[in-house]
């Protein structure tokens, strides 16, 4: 039962995480730019995150996403446990360094970035002219 509940947690916390972007309304269309292409990078690098087994999900369910300004990260909560009681935030960079489909934060910049800051790039050219 405190597996179900601790992933549970991560899952509500990602989501949370997810609706509070959401809902941010930046003040320019730079802006609105770095928004979409954080929220696509997150969910690309969530989609691709290996999960070690049907109970597992814990480096899934603990990528966040944070806006500041003109820059977006996508990034692993520090305070985020998994079931096993270990903390994504320390194994995740050893799953990431093994490369290959491993890597999901190497892996979104390569197969999402291009379409996303393409897609950035039009919206914005439509709006400045």
């Amino acid at each position: 039962m405190t597996k179900e509940i601790m992933i549970k947690g991560l899952q509500k916390a990602q989501h949370d995480n997810n609706q509070r972007i959401a809902a941010l309304r930046p003040s320019s269309h730079f802006g609105a730019a770095v928004k979409d292409v954080t929220i696509g990078m997150h969910r690309h690098a969530v989609a691709i995150t290996h999960v070690w087994n049907f109970k597992g999900g814990g480096l899934r369910a603990s990528h966040r996403m944070a806006l500041n300004g003109l820059r977006g990260r996508v990034y692993i909560d520090k305070r985020a446990v998994n079931p096993r009681g270990q903390r994504p935030s320390v194994y995740g960079p050893y799953e990431e360094a093994r490369g290959g489909t491993h890597a999901f934060y190497s892996r979104a910049v390569e197969e999402a970035g291009p379409a996303l800051v393409g897609a950035a790039l039009g919206k914005l050219s439509r709006r400045l002219v």
